[in-house]
């Protein structure tokens, strides 16, 4: 094989090595691209009912205020208990959230506010979810196969990203909102068969019982480590600046409707996808601060370019990029975070990465609302993406030892 193709191949090692991370990564595969389906119908429901972008941006707020509320919580039971069952739990619980939303929508006259409380609910179960699932992977695969294993968890995410939302808008056009809030309940069938499968994953031999005085000591870690609190102010930056999803709904109405907002929805999955299964080259990459910082770039000016350019196929073209570099911060903040976290800690720090992740693009779905409704959606755009270019800037010269973070570099390391 070529040398040139082998960086752009994607490392299946541990789906072979590994039952758990199998059956992890199809009931995840197949859940995910469910919740896509319906983070796609949701907000469009809302649009149809009210049309109002603002309240599509604060549909994303509400679910944010659920994460604050659980995110420190989720992360403190990923530590002191069985990690494959907070995750079972809690995906029961969301499977109950999807029914909710196929029996409103049957509804002659469906309500708004049901919306919005399994929007509440979403963001909290997620909030419990998340940290445990993302704490349970170096538990699931071998050490030196955990690059491997997010690539595979990259192109999983991506895979789900381009085909949900693209699924959704003809789910949506042909047959319905029941119907599509329905396939969604079904994925989460296969996800929680999966997840009954796999073997128990037990808290670290020196857990104990969630605390507030735990939770301290996760956040102190954090701050301590300059390189990880440049992951979490970049990402923050690029989408609170940049993320102009809660206009998708208003701007496919004057391109064509439902379906185009599935193709806008699925672009920057699109990008991602390309990005992870062309992504053997990172491997070589040991500035991973700086590889953050010129990814968030890319991405506000591929967010501007998309403002500024007339027609659905251009601006396609530019979320695709955008998703491109987005996914390129992702892999270069998930190797910072794998090499700077010890395990007994993963789960406190998973839900501050969880925060980070979280608050930008809600925050940012929220901010583009706002200015659309205050200005127009063009200059909602073009502006946070300007913004976004010159925070990254901020950052790079502010957090220099986020900027020369180098792997090679022992100290780098704690594990």
């Amino acid at each position: 094989m070529p040398s040139w193709l082998h960086l752009a191949t994607v490392d299946i090692t541990p789906l072979r090595r590994h039952r758990d991370f199998r059956l992890l990564f199809v009931g995840r595969l197949v859940s995910f691209f469910g919740s896509m389906i319906s983070s796609v119908a949701l907000p469009f429901q809302v649009y149809q009912l009210t049309h109002s972008v603002f309240l599509v941006g604060t549909l994303e707020l509400v679910a944010f205020g659920s994460v604050l509320a659980f995110v420190f919580l989720g992360g403190a039971l990923a530590d002191a208990r069985d990690r494959r069952s907070m995750v079972l739990l809690s995906e029961v619980a969301l499977t109950v959230c999807s029914v909710v939303l196929v029996f409103n929508a049957a509804l002659p006259h469906p309500q708004v506010w049901v919306l919005f409380a399994v929007s509440v609910g979403w963001g909290g179960l997620e909030s419990l979810q998340r940290p445990s699932l993302d704490a349970m992977l170096p538990r699931l695969v071998d050490r030196n196969e955990l690059t491997a294993a997010a690539a595979l968890g990259s192109l999983r995410g991506t895979l789900g990203m381009i085909a949900g939302p693209a699924v959704a808008g003809v789910l949506i056009a042909l047959f319905g909102l029941p119907i599509t809030y329905l396939v969604d309940v079904a994925t989460y069938v296969v996800g929680l068969a999966c997840l009954y499968w796999m073997r128990a994953v037990p808290p670290p031999v020196d857990a104990e019982r969630p605390s507030l005085r735990r939770v301290m000591e996760g956040l102190r870690y954090a701050r301590s480590r300059p390189e990880l609190i440049g992951t979490y102010a970049v990402d923050i930056i690029a989408m609170f600046f940049g993320m102009p999803m809660a206009l998708f709904p208003a701007i496919a109405q004057g391109l064509g409707g439902p379906g185009v907002l599935g193709l806008m929805y699925a672009a920057p999955a699109v990008g991602a996808f390309l990005f992870s299964a062309t992504s053997g080259w990172t491997s070589r990459i040991h500035r991973h601060g700086m590889g953050v910082i010129v990814a968030a770039t890319i991405w506000g000016m591929a967010i501007i370019a998309f403002g500024l350019v007339p027609g659905l196929v251009a601006a396609l073209m530019f979320l695709v990029v955008a998703g491109a570099a987005d996914m390129m911060s992702g892999v270069f903040r998930s190797t910072i975070w794998n090499q700077t976290i010890p395990d007994s800690l993963r789960g406190r720090l998973a839900s501050i990465e969880m925060l980070s992740y979280s608050s930008g693009p809600t925050l940012g779905n929220f901010e583009a609302g706002v200015v659309a409704s205050l200005f127009s959606i063009r200059v909602s755009i073009v502006s946070g993406g300007v913004l976004c270019v010159v925070g990254c800037a901020v950052a790079a010269v502010a957090l220099p030892a986020f900027r020369a973070y180098d792997a090679r570099r022992p100290a780098s390391s704690t594990v």
